[in-house]
C-alpha cells in the first residue's frame, strides 16, 4: 500500500510521540547530564548521526521552514559531507551553526536525542551515559525501524541523499521494499533495510 503526504504527516506524528515516550523515560537519568547549549561536542565528535527514512521526512520539512539561502547551503554542505565521509573523514553535522547551537533543535532525530554525558566531554573522556538510558535507547531505536518497516537506517547524509532521489522516494512512497535499488550504494555506505533488523 502506498503512502501519501497525509500518510507521512501521521506516521512522522507517531515518531514525535515515540521520542517522547523516550525523553518521559530518560528525564531521570538526564537531571545529572553536564550538557548544555553551545556545548556541541557530540555534534562535531559522534562520528555517525543515523536516522530512519521517516525521521528523514521530518528532517527535510524543518529544512523547508528554513530561510531559501540557508537551505541551499546546507544542501551543499550536505553534499561536501557525502565526499568528506566517503574519504574517511569526521566533520561536524551541517545542522550546527557558529554558536554551537543547533539550527533544527526541536527536529533533531533520535541518535541526537539520546546522547547526553553525566561529565563535559573531551576526546580523551567521550559521553558517559547511564546503561538505563542506552537499553531505553536500543528499545526505541526498534520502535523508531518498526514504524518506517520499509524505510532504511543509516547516516542522515546519506539518508537524506536517497530522500533527494527520485526512484528510491517513489519506492519508498509506494511502500516497496526494493534491496537491490540501492544494494551497491548502500553497502557501500553501511545502510541497512528496517525490515531486515526488527
Amino acid at each position: 500500500m502506498g503512502m501519501n503526504l497525509e500518510m507521512i504527516k501521521a506516521k512522522v506524528s507517531k515518531l514525535k510521540d515515540i521520542y517522547r515516550k523516550f525523553d518521559q523515560k530518560a528525564n531521570e537519568a538526564k537531571k545529572e547530564q553536564a550538557c548544555e547549549k553551545g556545548c556541541g561536542f557530540c555534534c562535531k565528535e559522534a562520528g555517525s548521526i543515523d536516522i530512519t527514512t521517516l525521521e528523514g521526512f521530518a528532517i527535510r520539512d524543518a529544512m523547508k521552514a528554513l530561510p531559501r539561502s540557508r537551505q541551499k547551503s546546507l544542501t551543499k554542505s550536505f553534499q561536501q559531507e557525502i565526499k568528506k565521509r566517503e574519504k574517511g573523514i569526521v566533520v561536524p553535522c551541517p545542522f550546527l551553526m557558529k554558536n554551537n547551537a543547533c539550527m533544527i533543535y526541536e527536529d533533531r532525530p533520535f541518535s541526537c536525542r539520546r546522547i547526553y554525558s553525566t561529565h563535559v566531554c573531551t576526546r580523551q573522556n567521550p559521553p558517559m551515559v547511564s546503561r538505563q538510558v542506552m537499553e531505553d535507547a536500543k528499545l526505541t531505536i526498534k520502535a523508531l525501524q518498526e514504524l518506517d518497516i520499509t524505510g532504511y537506517s543509516g547516516h542522515m547524509s546519506y539518508i537524506l541523499y536517497m530522500l533527494s532521489t527520485p526512484e528510491f522516494l517513489d519506492t519508498y512512497l509506494k511502500g516497496e521494499c526494493k534491496p537491490e535499488e540501492i544494494m551497491v550504494f548502500g553497502k557501500a555506505h553501511k545502510i541497512i533495510i528496517n525490515k531486515m533488523v526488527v
